[in-house]
């Protein structure tokens, strides 16, 4: 059985490609028939998961952070047949939020679990917007993530995990509260301002923040967080609890659960879809029982 490794060796300011070298050789004892491909740049991920799904691999292996993973999933999804793909992870990128769900902080951890050959069924969420379809393991934020999540990207993405916490602290100093009108599962329309909202098919973003405490990404449902029109006083006093989770039980952040979210934004927006920044106009996001088997 051939499995696709897909490295990206730019992963974590350029760990993933430095150690690679290290892991190979107990990669290749797990995986007699291991097909190693590197990336060469942006969506590039994507395209080699399509290719390998395409020529018949049905195992992959993502060797990067949660947007290599993120690219590698839009490679496989949406699948036109009933096989389910199964994915994964050697969390050697930046944040590596997803896998944190499952008890995996290091690469250490995530070896530990292909050789006990830990197998899970999880959901994928698929994002419809203007111009075609997505889908994501972790979440899709709007609002202040997206925000600090780009100028993450375009200034501080050198300075890793810490990266994020410098862009958190420039944009709130331009702190807005946007309306997005939302529908969790048919109800009534939510148009209230809004710093931040987030679906999250699990817990945690940026490395160890709890965004969705209690979010379980085998529950077959999405997870949200809305965090009111808070002043800038009071973000900044409240910010440091998402570390615990306990962000949640604030004043004016609330948290939900649903099958089926409708958006009716005005236009694109930025949208932070596991550590990617996309500029879409999102549609309507459903969840997709169990559509993944993740090796973990």
């Amino acid at each position: 059985m051939t499995v696709r490794a897909i490295l990206n060796p730019a992963a974590g300011g350029g760990a993933a490609g430095r150690r690679m070298s290290k892991v190979e050789p107990e990669l290749r004892s797990l995986f007699p028939d291991l097909e190693i491909v590197r990336t060469e740049g942006p969506a590039h991920a994507t395209a080699l998961a399509r290719e390998g799904w395409e020529a018949g691999v049905r195992t992959f292996l993502v060797i990067g952070g949660d947007g290599t993973a993120y690219e590698v999933l839009n490679g496989l999804f949406p699948i036109t047949d009933a096989e389910r793909p199964r994915l994964g992870y050697l969390p050697l990128g930046t944040g590596n939020s997803f896998v944190r769900d499952f008890g995996v902080t290091c690469a250490r951890d995530a070896l530990k679990a292909l050789h006990a050959h830990q197998h899970r069924l999880v959901d994928v969420v698929r994002l419809e917007h203007d111009e075609g379809e997505l889908h994501f393991v972790n979440l899709c934020s709007l609002g202040f993530s997206a925000a600090a999540g780009e100028l993450t990207n375009r200034r501080f993405k050198a300075l890793g995990a810490a990266g994020y916490i410098a862009a958190v602290l420039v944009t709130l100093a331009r702190l807005e509260h946007p309306i997005f009108p939302v529908q969790l599962d048919g109800g009534a329309w939510d148009r209230r301002p809004a710093a931040l909202l987030s679906f999250s098919n699990s817990g945690y973003t940026a490395g160890t923040m709890n965004m969705a405490p209690g979010a379980d990404p085998c529950d077959g449902e999405i997870d949200v967080i809305r965090v009111g029109a808070l002043s800038r006083p009071r973000f900044l006093a409240t910010f440091p609890r998402i570390f615990a989770g306990t962000h949640t039980q604030a004043p004016d952040i609330e948290q939900a659960r649903a099958t089926e979210i409708v958006l009716d934004l005005d236009g694109p927006v930025d949208c932070m879809i596991d550590g990617e920044i996309v500029r879409i106009r999102p549609q309507r996001l459903s969840v997709l029982p169990h559509a993944l088997e993740v090796l973990l």
